[in-house]
């Protein structure tokens, strides 16, 4: 049984795996000409995506490249002395099992460990599906494939040929996000630098394997006119949101010209009734996006892949059969990583003084307390924890011998 995946960033190359694995047939195809190799902003995976990656065995790679962070330094608008905060405890507060590492980092691990055995074309993108399976493409030839899974992110090229235009199924929740890579002019080795005021925070960080680091910018605003791929566009409203902030922050946004690589989007949740159409699926960001930088999206799309993987194997390759039930299994995941997104949106970018404040003592109180109370304060006070925390995933074992699948 043949199955193409459009995406091959996290998503894709984790479902690849697991489909690879029960004995599917897999082609991945790629927009982009290679592997991103700029690093990319930090991602979070928690306890059950290092459980998914344990089982893969690449969970060592994966700490390896943990970006080392363990200290955050937070300035407040009008305030001089800074709040320090021991970021240990506030991640093994949040959840038992948790790694924050670097997106292209975890989408080469993922894609190393599914490159046996699975085709990959890059450079080249969907552009047609058939109902009977039919695809055409920018660059390849048609070829026909029993299912498509679109794992391409917020903006998916396959949801928008299957479902429709992305603004029927997007629900803005008020705020936008950047990202650019600078140099590490600060020194910052295991610390998080975060400048806040109302309506808009600004970070700079490192990774204790990389000699530069990353600006990360989060700002409040009414939706804004730009397209996703207009990065000019992009980079003109981010100055214009944080542009005399601080002067710290002015010379971030003075690499902005320079920068090797630059991510801005809106933070945007999906929101669909049904993500799978005939013999069509999506996963991760592309199905059920909480909201980038906000919503542990990237867990959610490792939970997501292993699912469908599991649930195609389970019902034999029959997607009628799987499709729905791969829906069901995440339905509950999806509306927990949504509230949580709408909660750390409003943590993360305080919409007043008193919000500020109360970030600030909030960390500081964790950061002061041991080990075990402050733990147990994070556990009882944040959605995000419990949500982590209490996300369960069935066991799909793959067998020593290919299943008999559908179509073969």
């Amino acid at each position: 049984m043949r199955i193409l995946i459009s995406g091959a960033s996290v998503a894709g190359p984790v479902l690849a795996y697991w489909l690879n694995r029960h004995g599917f047939s897999v082609t991945v195809v790629e927009r982009a000409p290679a592997l991103r190799k700029t690093g990319g902003h930090a991602v979070d995976l928690f306890r059950p995506a290092m459980d998914i990656s344990e089982q893969m065995g690449v969970l060592p790679r994966v700490e390896e490249r943990a970006t080392g962070t363990d200290r955050m330094i937070l300035y407040r608008d009008g305030v001089r002395r800074p709040v320090r905060v021991d970021l240990t405890k506030v991640f093994g507060g949040a959840s038992d099992r948790h790694v924050e590492i670097l997106r292209d980092d975890l989408s080469e691990i993922y894609y190393d460990a599914a490159r046996d055995g699975v085709e990959y074309l890059f450079d080249d993108s969907i552009t047609a599906i058939s109902p009977e399976g039919e695809v055409e493409f920018e660059n390849a030839v048609p070829r026909r494939f029993d299912l498509v899974v679109g794992a391409d992110g917020l903006h998916s090229n396959v949801r928008r040929i299957v479902f429709g235009d992305e603004s029927r199924f997007s629900s803005f929740i008020g705020a936008y996000l950047g990202v650019l890579t600078l140099p590490n002019t600060a020194g910052l080795d295991g610390e998080l630098l975060i400048h806040t005021a109302v309506g808009r925070t600004a970070g700079m960080y490192g990774a204790r394997h990389i000699e530069d680091a990353r600006a990360l910018f989060l700002f409040r605003s009414d939706e804004l006119d730009y397209h996703h791929r207009d990065v000019p566009r992009q980079k003109e409203l981010l100055r214009a949101a944080f542009d005399g902030m601080h002067p710290e922050v002015d010379g971030w946004l003075g690499e902005l010209d320079r920068t090797p690589a630059f991510y801005f989007d809106s933070i945007t949740q999906l929101r669909m009734d049904t993500w799978s159409r005939g013999r069509v699926t999506l996963v991760g960001d592309a199905g059920y996006c909480p909201g980038p930088a906000v919503g542990g999206s990237t867990t959610l799309a490792v939970v997501g892949a292993y699912v469908l993987a599991g649930e195609l194997a389970r019902a034999g390759g029959d997607h009628e059969r799987a499709f729905p039930a791969y829906e069901r299994a995440m339905a509950e995941h999806i509306r927990g990583s949504r509230a949580v997104a709408l909660s750390a949106a409003k943590t993360l970018i305080p919409t007043s003084r008193l919000g500020m404040a109360g970030l600030a003592q909030g960390a500081r109180l964790i950061s002061a307390l041991p080990a075990g109370p402050s733990r147990a304060l994070l556990r009882l006070t944040t959605k995000s924890a419990r949500v982590y925390n209490s996300m369960t995933v069935d066991n799909y074992p793959t067998p020593p011998t290919a299943p008999a699948i559908l179509g073969e």
